[in-house]
């Protein structure tokens, strides 16, 4: 007999089409029905059941993630599917493993920096997984400072080998995720060193243990790093140590597509530029960036559907208690973060088209738009993980006591998405980044270089330093251009004011340093000003009914006015805003609050995620919470039998004041 669906009612609220929301979620028809075809296949699979995760032990729990990465690579071979098929099953899977790295890192290393050569030799074996591969870049004592690694690769003329050496402690490799057990192969980052002539850091193709019995080779130290914060979690990761013992490579296996070392043990430049490495940062930040939309979605998902199941307080003459959904101080922290998910996947989405753009244009040989999108991809993937892993966490306290429990699916979505605010780039150093373009764009105003792209805004800057926000009543904060100027306005201001402080400065690093708190926010703002103008841009997409339109038009209201909120001093101090129009725009957003709430189920039900992937006891479709929370409670080992192991030897005892006592 099938569960009641408790959310039925709140679905037939809803004042749009689903199922067309759902495909501009997704991207596109053909995204959205691959998607939820796989879903529903690894959904289907018992093999890739992950209620038990949380109990097993470490072991097991490494164990279980080679079975099912075996099991999903088995299941691609069968069914003969796409690379965009295969992509979405790891997806769904929803495991961190070893194969997150071969081919989100390994593949597109050796694809961005690797010669025609090296491809040809080393992607067919990578694609058939002959070899599995893993990035190590981190070291025990350098991450954000590339520049700082110690690893070394030193040039021998004699043999044509290249030496690679962890000359220290802390020049141990540390960190690499597929590193301490799975990886036959490392894209390795080391000084490159020529006769005695140190050239800085490059990649190195670096085999790893045998292809017959998976041992360490010769001069290599490999092993797991140890448990990470969470129970299942980031676990199921095997992240690496890795030290080098003056191991040999042949010189063929220095990545040569921007630099070379010839057969003479000179160091040359090749023909292609040097900034194409930079094409391939650009693509894993804009993946990190779609990831982020689905990991604050899926959270978001949890959050509401349980909210609008749990009752408390606010019954009248023995009626029912007030859904939690219907609190405005629910509402205030839980629908500003559905239109955060929302805002980040169309964001992720121009990123998409943007590394795409740039690519296209490095090819040609045209660099304009490289340093914009290299600062643009850095700062929303700090912005982006920055507030999607808060929010989990937000998530988590919104769904009270009972968001503590693992069966919730948010305690292990958190620990699973956190690592995300430090790998590839710490977000603050990230920020800084952004913070050095923003100061270089500022003192190149009035030159004739002007500013592109999300920082064409900066070549209105005499206008948006002087100009004052005409909000008179709270439904002109409706209008796009209003909020679309307020932001811009904020963002020079921002940024001006900190190029005025580092002029001071007779020594600029020493200004930046003394200043980077202030350079870090004007780098956020500039980042959530990208945000709110690339949600503006897809409403003016051809977006198919008017519901669906109606609903993102909301959405993306309450995402900017919650950003105004939140950064309200920012607004204010800078002038953009008085602080009457700073109320208003408060008032604004609690109608829009309640525009939301009728949608609010139907809003979370567009994400098109299954009960499997969401493993979530809280966020289930038909929202039959209280009978499968008394459920997963009695599958806990500790209920495996009544009176507790360990009964008769310490709480008997205790009962029976039976311990034994010593004299002090």
């Amino acid at each position: 007999m099938e569960a009641l669906d408790y959310h039925a009612e709140e679905r037939s609220k809803a004042e749009f089409d689903v199922e067309e929301l759902k495909i501009v979620w997704a991207g596109s028809r053909h995204a959205y029905e691959v998607s939820d075809r796989i879903a529903r296949l690894v959904a289907s699979d018992p093999v890739f059941r992950k209620d038990n995760r949380t109990m097993l032990s470490r072991k097991d729990l490494f164990k279980d993630t080679l079975k099912k990465a075996a099991y999903a690579w088995k299941r691609i071979i069968e069914l003969r599917l796409s690379e965009e098929e295969a992509s979405r099953l790891r997806f769904f899977v929803d495991q961190p493993a070893f194969t997150d790295l071969h081919w989100g890192m390994f593949v597109p290393a050796i694809k961005g920096q690797g010669t025609e050569e090296q491809q040809q030799r080393w992607l067919p074996m990578a694609y058939k997984m002959q070899i599995i591969g893993c990035y190590a870049q981190t070291e025990l004592g350098h991450g954000s400072n590339v520049q700082g690694l110690e690893t070394t690769a030193t040039f021998d003329p004699q043999t044509d080998e290249f030496v690679i050496h962890s000359p220290t402690l802390t020049s141990s490799k540390w960190w690499p995720g597929g590193l301490g057990k799975a990886s036959t192969h490392a894209v390795v980052y080391a000084r490159l060193i020529t006769d005695g002539q140190d050239h800085g850091v490059h990649g190195f193709i670096v085999q790893l243990r045998s292809l017959d019995d998976h041992l360490p080779l010769p001069g290599i130290t490999v092993g797991d790093i140890g448990m990470k914060f969470g129970s299942g979690a980031y676990n199921s990761m095997d992240n690496g140590v890795l030290r080098f013992d003056h191991v040999r490579i042949p010189r063929d296996q220095m990545l040569m597509r921007v630099s070379q070392v010839t057969r003479e043990g000179k160091y040359m430049h090749s023909d292609v530029p040097r900034q194409l490495v930079y094409g391939t940062m650009v693509y894993v930040r804009q993946q990190i960036v779609l990831d982020a939309s689905c990991a604050l979605s899926r959270a978001v998902c949890i959050a509401t559907r349980y909210s609008a199941v749990r009752r408390q307080f606010g019954s009248q003459n023995g009626g029912p208690e007030t859904q939690v959904i219907n609190y405005k101080t629910q509402q205030s922290r839980l629908f500003p973060l559905l239109a955060s998910a929302y805002a980040f996947r169309f964001v992720g989405e121009w990123l998409k088209w943007l590394y795409t753009d740039v690519t296209q244009r490095l090819q040609a040989n045209d660099f304009s738009t490289l340093s914009e999108a290299h600062a643009c991809t850095a700062g929303l993937k700090s912005l982006t993980t920055t507030a999607t892993a808060d929010a989990i966490e937000e998530c988590r306290k919104l769904c009270g006591g009972h968001g503590y429990l693992s069966s919730s699916g948010l305690p292990e979505l958190f620990a699973v998405y956190v690592p995300a605010c430090t790998y590839e780039g710490d977000n603050i150093v990230l920020l800084l980044q952004v913070a050095r373009f923003l100061m270089k764009t500022v003192a190149q105003l009035g030159s004739e270089k002007k500013p592109v792209g999300t920082t064409a805004y900066m070549g209105r800057a005499e206008y948006l330093m002087q100009c004052h926000c005409g909000v008179q009543r709270a439904e002109d904060w409706l209008k796009p251009s209003v909020i679309v100027e307020a932001f811009e306005a904020r963002a020079a201001r921002m940024s001006v004011a900190c190029a005025k402080s580092l002029s001071k400065f007779s020594n600029p690093e020493e200004g930046f340093a003394e200043l980077s708190a202030d350079l870090v926010e004007a780098a956020v703002a500039h980042c959530q000003l990208i945000v709110v103008s690339k949600f503006i841009e897809k409403l003016q997409q051809d977006i198919s009914g008017k519901g669906v339109k109606r609903q993102l038009e909301i959405l993306c209201n309450v995402y900017g006015l919650s950003i105004l909120h939140k950064h309200l001093g920012d607004f204010i101090s800078t002038g953009c805003i008085t602080p009457k129009q700073g109320a208003l725009a408060n008032e604004q957003l609690r109608l829009l609050y309640s525009q939301v709430r009728p949608n609010a189920i139907a809003l979370v039900d567009a994400f098109n995620y299954t009960d499997h992937y969401l493993s979530s006891v809280l966020g289930r479709y038909d929202g039959n919470v209280y009978a499968k929370l008394y459920e997963e409670a009695w599958k806990d080992p500790l209920n495996d039998t009544v009176v507790p192991d360990g009964y008769h030897e310490y709480i008997r005892p205790i009962l029976k004041q039976q311990l034994r006592t010593a004299r002090l």
